[in-house]
């Protein structure tokens, strides 16, 4: 009964000493706005107790405020007894369960391109849906040190190659590209660089200097790979004559240094300007010939023993519909050892999303462009979040959000 009058807002705030939960299994009317609310909270200096793998990854808090703002934001909540929560936490000593304690809403950024190119970032689209704000900065701002104003960096649709996203082939006369390649030029002439690919280079450097610090980074669709391949290919040119003059060299593949990269290794370049595709990292040609009945599964961590992989993975269901980009997915050859797969299409050679550690900071990567929108094409018009606030795709990048607000816990050993 408690969560029916919850789902419908009629439930009073919790009393004084009581407890408000927000639950995140399907009795959930928007699992999307329910981490605006927790983040909202944080920032006014509330707590809260994310529950892993208790009823799909809810939220407790003593938060008063935080009832009203469930009711205006539509998420179901249920204000609880202290004899409540005593059972609850009794279940979580119990089970593949565990308290993390979120103390403090860490400053988000989001690199975001200052020309409006025909497509959407599905972070950005989760974040103002779900009422989380952010920065944006592009490589002008990196480049000055910007980064370390900001606990949380989202990198999505990206080529940190210098090849403008490889489109060359198919839109090379299309105003948005050339308006592209024009403003990139500028900027990097600007800064004092002979070529896109080197102003590139040193972002993708800043980036995992930020790593380095203690930083924490989630990219999605082509900006995971392109990372690494610009850090591995520092000391060559895997660029055509097509985006910057000059060929690549003949030479590139055998120069290229993985002991640069984050995640991935021995992977081969892709150099043709015709060809949709930076490596051999990504799986889009197997995804695509899987086609839209294919779903990938979230893998089962030790709440307890493993904490981080769980939040990440907190969700409402244990397999999620897949979905395209430009890098659909990740090749299980191609990832470095160390590195721990989240997801993965079963049977297959594709994990669909991983997370690694690098220095003082964290990493995770998600394969796909759009949660929501099995093939999202150049110029498709954006998500209506409105119609999927309940989305389990989406919801794997929003518990990014809170991983930096966990507090830091002794490991168990």
């Amino acid at each position: 009964m408690a969560a029916l009058l919850a789902a419908a807002g009629l439930l009073a705030s919790p009393a004084a000493g009581g407890q408000l939960l927000i639950p995140m299994d399907a009795a959930q009317s928007d699992h999307l706005r329910a981490y605006g609310v927790v983040f909202n909270g944080l920032e006014r200096g509330a707590t809260f107790q994310w529950l892993l793998n208790y009823r799909g990854g809810s939220f407790l808090t003593d938060d008063a405020a935080a009832a009203d703002r469930c009711r205006l934001q539509g998420v179901s909540y249920a204000a609880l007894g202290d004899g409540d929560v005593l059972a609850i936490m009794a279940q979580i000593d119990g089970a593949n369960m565990e308290r993390i304690e979120l103390e403090k809403a860490p400053r988000l950024a989001v690199y975001v391109p200052p020309t409006h190119d025909p497509w959407d970032d599905a972070v950005r689209l989760a974040l103002d849906y779900a009422g989380v704000p952010y920065a944006t900065l592009w490589d002008e701002e990196v480049l000055a040190g910007a980064l370390s104003q900001y606990d949380w960096l989202h990198l999505h649709h990206e080529d940190f190659t210098g090849q403008y996203g490889k489109f060359y082939a198919g839109y090379r006369s299309a105003d948005w590209y050339q308006n592209d390649v024009r403003h990139n030029a500028r900027m990097a002439a600007r800064l004092g660089y002979a070529k896109v690919s080197r102003m590139k280079l040193d972002v993708a450097r800043r980036i995992r200097q930020y790593l380095q610090d203690g930083g924490f980074l989630f990219a999605m669709c082509s900006a995971p790979a392109t990372l690494d391949i610009a850090l591995a290919a520092a000391v060559t040119d895997i660029v055509p004559a097509e985006c910057d003059g000059d060929p690549a060299d003949p030479r590139c593949q055998e120069l290229l240094d993985y002991s640069q990269t984050l995640a991935f290794t021995g992977f081969e370049v892709v150099t043709s300007p015709l060809v949709y595709e930076h490596s051999d990292i990504d799986v889009t040609p197997e995804a695509a010939a899987r086609g839209q009945g294919t779903y990938f599964s979230l893998f089962d961590f030790s709440a307890k023993y493993d904490p981080v992989s769980c939040m990440l993975v907190q969700d409402h269901v244990a397999v999620v519909r897949e979905f395209m980009g430009q890098d659909t997915g990740f090749r299980r050859g191609r990832i470095k050892p160390g590195i721990v797969a989240l997801a993965e299409v079963a049977g297959s050679d594709e994990v669909k999303y991983l997370h690694g550690i690098y220095g003082r900071g964290s990493f995770a990567f998600y394969g796909g462009h759009d949660p929501e929108d099995y093939q999202h094409l150049v110029g498709d018009p954006r998500t209506d979040l409105r119609l999927f606030r309940n989305s389990p795709g989406y919801r794997l990048i929003l518990n990014n959000i809170l991983f930096p607000a966990a507090k830091k816990k002794p490991l168990k050993t």
